[in-house]
């Protein structure tokens, strides 16, 4: 009996450990050139792949608005604004690929690969355009 308990609970505890190697949930984004806080990514699944919405900003910008982008996110607020679009799994692994991230401080939209890493504490978030050598990664910290 007691082994059966014991089990169960193992069996429970590695589902919820196997449930956070996802891109799904509330992330810290972090500067890839100062290591700083910078806002807070809800990331949620749609028919259409993962989006990804800025919930919060941890610092002040001189530019609340999305001033530089060049598609219909032009002029907006960078809070509340979908900057991790289409994203999907890839095939045996646990990656996620495909879609496309905005960095609305440049208005640049990259190329996107995910890997959750460290048993899903942390996100890496690589943004490239052509081949994911060219590109840059930062490494976002699960908030839940």
């Amino acid at each position: 009996m007691i082994r059966s308990l014991i089990t169960v609970i193992l069996s429970v505890s590695s589902l919820s450990a196997m449930a956070q190697m996802t891109p799904l949930g509330l992330w810290q984004t972090i500067s890839d050139t100062d290591g700083k806080a910078t806002s807070e990514v809800r990331i949620t699944e749609t028919p259409a792949g993962l989006v990804g919405v800025v919930e919060k900003a941890l610092t002040t910008s001189a530019e609340p608005n999305c001033d530089k982008c060049t598609d219909e996110r032009k002029g907006k607020p960078k809070v509340g604004m979908e900057i991790l679009r289409h994203a999907k799994k890839a095939a045996n692994k646990d990656v996620w690929e495909g879609g496309n991230i905005l960095d609305p401080n440049n208005g640049t939209v990259y190329k996107l690969k995910l890997t959750p890493v460290e048993g899903g504490k942390k996100l890496e978030v690589r943004g490239f355009v052509g081949f994911a050598l060219l590109g840059r990664t930062q490494t976002w910290i699960r908030v839940e």
